[in-house]
């Protein structure tokens, strides 16, 4: 037995001997559950599994319930240019992939920084509002979920904030202890997020979002060990999901949110395998990827390992789906995008960057979208791998893009921070004339 599995297996030894004991510990500086929860109204089971769950009127990361990051009408430009750019959205040296653009009703999107401060742009480039967390230089690493004229955040002060669209305003903010980095979930007014916490520990919430009172809260501690993932939620299978640094992926019934299983990756001794990245839910699977080198297919009903397909290093991305050419797409600290078949694992094609990948791909119509450590944004044909087209930046590119009516939202991480250069800019690209 190694090292890594040993602590892993401590760990959760750990987390089963003082469920009672920290159940509503003051010294985790947890809220208490308000009033029993109501689940949503949903029916588990209903739905296709190979169709993504885009609630009416909510906008939130990787684009669904199932974290997909698939926009199948929208279209990436042959050729694109710089329309804006707005300074230093991006100040810090985290290594952590940088959080996403989310779009607003009104057209702008809420573009969160490592500074701790979540920016409302208007599609000119204009920052409309600035809303202020606590998280200082911790700052905001998870994306924001839009829905019900609100933008929901979580920042690494362990505080999840509701801003107003219209005015920045702050509505309320839940103090949840340690920190978030993960990206808020809605869905039928609830909000799920996952919560770090020092010894190591970590743990799944639900919030009301129009209140911020907390409804739920995993009763054994679940998932352990700094829960970095965010969770996704397969209706048609009745499941939700999240991933750990303690290598584990963590399934729960859904609604119930009653826990199922757990399913341990294959670490070496250098690390514990863990899952850092969203896990995406397509075709009663869970899909992710590993430090343990390997991306992941595990049935979403038993637990059990569908396939494995080993990169060249390890994985922070998590994947994106594109249901119509049934293909998982996935980055690895190898420097490669790889395109896998999402029923066998078996390789379609691999597109090799100048450096590794840890923001997640995106689909848009026939082509994917990448960053890279090398500071590029690269535009892939979706059927070949082929180069589109690239654009170039100082700092490291790993905030998921995110197309809207054909324009391209991203962010970059500082240059070179410890040097003194700590512009990490916001971008939106358009069609070049």
């Amino acid at each position: 037995m190694t090292d890594a599995r040993s602590r892993r297996e401590w760990l959760a030894a750990v987390g089963a001997a003082t469920t009672t004991a920290a159940a509503g510990c003051a010294s985790l500086d947890n809220p208490p559950v308000d009033e029993p929860r109501e689940a949503p109204d949903v029916d588990p089971g209903a739905g296709d599994a190979t169709r993504q769950t885009i609630p009416p009127g909510v906008a939130q990361f990787r684009g669904s319930l199932e974290r997909w990051g698939y926009y199948p009408d929208e279209t990436v430009p042959d050729a694109v240019e710089e329309a804006w750019r707005i300074p230093a959205v991006n100040t810090g040296d985290h290594s952590a992939a940088k959080a996403s653009a989310v779009p607003t009703p009104d057209g702008g999107v809420v573009l969160p920084g490592d500074t701790g401060d979540l920016l409302a742009i208007t599609t000119d480039g204009d920052v409309r509002w600035r809303g202020e967390t606590d998280a200082g230089g911790r700052g905001i690493h998870g994306t924001p979920a839009v829905a019900d004229g609100r933008a929901y955040v979580g920042a690494y002060d362990g505080v999840l904030y509701a801003f107003a669209l219209d005015s920045g305003d702050l509505e309320w903010s839940t103090d949840l202890g340690g920190s978030i980095g993960s990206s808020p979930l809605y869905l039928d007014g609830e909000l799920y997020v996952s919560v770090e916490f020092p010894n190591p520990e970590g743990r799944l919430f639900a919030v009301d979002a129009a209140t911020g009172d907390v409804t739920w809260e995993e009763p054994d501690h679940r998932p352990t060990d700094h829960p970095h993932s965010s969770p996704a939620i397969s209706l048609a299978a009745g499941r939700m999901v999240c991933g750990s640094n303690d290598g584990y992926c963590y399934c729960w019934s859904f609604p119930e949110l009653e826990f199922q299983w757990r399913f341990a990756t294959d670490p070496p001794a250098s690390n514990d395998g863990e899952i850092k990245g969203p896990i995406a839910t397509y075709d009663g699977a869970a899909f992710f990827g590993s430090w343990d080198f390997n991306v992941y297919r595990v049935d979403l009903e038993t637990g059990e390992e569908d396939w494995r397909f080993e990169t060249g290093d390890l994985s922070m991305t998590g994947p994106a789906i594109d249901p119509e050419r049934d293909v998982v797409y996935m980055g690895s600290h190898d420097d490669h995008l790889y395109a896998l078949d999402a029923a066998t694992g078996d390789v379609e094609w691999r597109f090799r960057t100048g450096r590794p990948l840890t923001g997640c791909a995106t689909v848009a119509g026939d082509r994917v979208l990448t960053g890279s450590k090398d500071g590029t944004l690269y535009a892939l044909e979706a059927d070949s791998g082929d180069e589109v087209w690239r654009v170039d930046h100082e700092g490291w590119i790993t905030s998921a893009p995110r197309v809207v009516d054909g324009e391209i939202y991203y962010a970059e991480r500082a240059p070179d921070p410890e040097g003194g250069d700590t512009d990490g800019g916001g971008y939106k690209l358009v069609a070049a004339e």
